[in-house]
């Protein structure tokens, strides 16, 4: 599988990563997740991404990968509570929060530790992200990152701080290409693209009941691209395409509790980067209906 480099942590990342909401919040199974992850490592994968707030998943990816920690990087957010007695965002929380990542995990380091989309208020007032340089300090991660969007995502980017950004780009939201993308390759700092899929809201024929997928089927209802008349395979593979085909993006993280979810999206993506006439239709489409309203999603 391809690798790029992400920006200047200089780290080798393969362009299709994985993501651990799903295996979190959908409480999958140990063995299912050992043989998921076990397969794609062994197929080239080598970005696992997750947060303490996924519920299990940081313990769940921590026994598949454990034996294989040289094989990845392991990228995980902190910021929300999650158990801890202390207020989202407390600087306080961040470090102990950090520390149970680590043991879920079973590693004695991060590659990259995010903030978990907190708003620009919080990061100018300087405590978390002055947290997250202790850690950095103290050995616990490599690198610092951002996970978010528009104001808050600027203000990371330009504050010279964060080495990575986490943000939402796909067919449904585009916001990031224009806002900060560019600014974020002008100063050397790597994009793991997020949402790739557009959570496939496209898939439901009526308003899906699941709140985190409902702006984005609205939002392609209004778009109605043609290829996503195609079979659900072609389409999903023209949407992933198109965000590894965005100047800037590094690797786009797909979440899964599908053992044969990932090597199916990995094969979508040996037909290369979108052609620049399906990809500017896309773009063109977005800049025509897109709302004033549609910021990037979290």
């Amino acid at each position: 599988m391809e690798r790029r480099t992400l920006g200047r942590t200089g780290m080798q990342v393969s362009i299709l990563g994985f993501g651990g909401a799903e295996i979190g919040y959908g409480h999958a199974a140990q063995a299912t997740v050992d043989r998921l992850l076990g397969e794609a490592l062994d197929a080239g994968l080598n970005v696992i991404d997750t947060a303490e707030c996924y519920l299990d998943s940081e313990t769940l990816i921590g026994h598949a990968v454990a034996h294989r920690r040289q094989d990845c990087y392991l990228l995980t957010k902190c910021g929300h509570a999650s158990g801890l007695d202390l207020p989202d965002w407390d600087p306080r929380l961040l470090v102990p929060s950090i520390e149970r990542s680590l043991q879920r995990l079973r590693t004695d380091y991060l590659d990259v530790v995010q903030l978990h989309s907190c708003a620009a208020d919080v990061l100018r007032r300087g405590e978390v992200i002055d947290a997250l340089q202790r850690a950095r300090e103290a050995g616990k991660t490599r690198y610092l990152g951002y996970s978010g969007d528009g104001e808050a995502a600027r203000y990371a980017i330009t504050c010279g701080v964060f080495d990575t950004l986490q943000t939402s780009v796909n067919i449904a939201d585009q916001e990031a290409i224009e806002v900060t993308l560019l600014l974020a390759h002008a100063r050397g700092i790597g994009v793991i693209a997020k949402r790739p899929l557009a959570n496939v809201a496209w898939r439901h024929g009526t308003r899906p009941a699941d709140p985190y997928i409902q702006a984005y089927w609205e939002r392609l209802r209004l778009l109605d691209y043609d290829f996503l008349q195609q079979p659900l395979g072609e389409a999903v593979g023209m949407a992933l395409r198109f965000t590894l085909s965005v100047d800037g993006v590094h690797t786009a993280i797909v979440g899964s509790a599908q053992p044969s979810r990932w090597q199916q999206n990995a094969a979508l993506l040996a037909a290369g980067p979108l052609a620049q006439g399906p990809f500017a239709a896309i773009r063109t489409r977005w800049r025509a209906r897109a709302g004033a309203d549609w910021h990037g999603e979290e």
